[in-house]
């Protein structure tokens, strides 16, 4: 499992945005596909579950792109005070 992890890190530092947003898109396609395989009668259950996956992974990851962009508007307004 170790392996697979650095495999997995590997592949990520090799790839750009473009590359993660086919990977997103990918695995959006594939929830869907398995979403629509959920019988009718536990979709109520399945929806609310869904739901609060995506908002405690969703939060994180936007809390970790805000404290991104303002460390690059940061070293913007950084490297403006050198000229």
């Amino acid at each position: 499992m170790k392996k697979l992890f650095v495999i997995a890190n590997r592949y990520i530092e090799n790839s750009d945005w473009k590359i993660i947003a086919v990977l997103k898109f990918c695995l959006i396609s594939l929830g869907m596909l398995l979403g629509m395989l959920i019988r009718e009668d536990h979709k109520k259950k399945v929806r609310p579950a869904a739901a609060g996956i995506f908002f405690l992974t969703y939060v994180p990851l936007m809390a970790k792109f805000y404290r991104t962009m303002k460390e690059v508007q940061k070293e913007g307004e950084d490297q403006g005070k050198d000229d």
